[in-house]
């Protein structure tokens, strides 16, 4: 049986990423890269210009996502990105969102 404390912690990354992130593939590129990296959330446009996204996973992973989001697809020009941690909501698989 594994040990409780060896387990991957699993968090939840809020992420607003600000900069010309709309129109340039950032949503489809985000689902792609997190899904390769096993994470659940989603990903949406803001009608502000931003994007924003949720991870879930274990935490070196979910960093490793928030380090991507940094950069983006190719055609990104990222200005920002404001990370909030908080507890997982256990969701499932990845997607697109729209704006309500």
């Amino acid at each position: 049986m594994p040990n409780p404390t060896s387990l991957p912690k699993i968090v939840r990354a809020h992420v607003l990423i600000s900069g010309q992130v709309q129109g340039v593939g950032y949503r489809y590129a985000t689902v792609d890269t997190a899904s390769q990296l096993g994470l659940t959330g989603w990903v949406r446009n803001l009608p502000d210009k931003r994007v924003e996204a949720v991870f879930e996973g274990a935490r070196v992973v979910v960093e490793e996502m928030v380090r991507w989001c940094h950069a983006g697809p190719p055609a990104a020009v990222v200005k920002d990105v404001v990370v909030e941690y908080g507890k997982p909501e256990g969701l499932r698989g990845f997607e697109v969102r729209r704006w309500e």
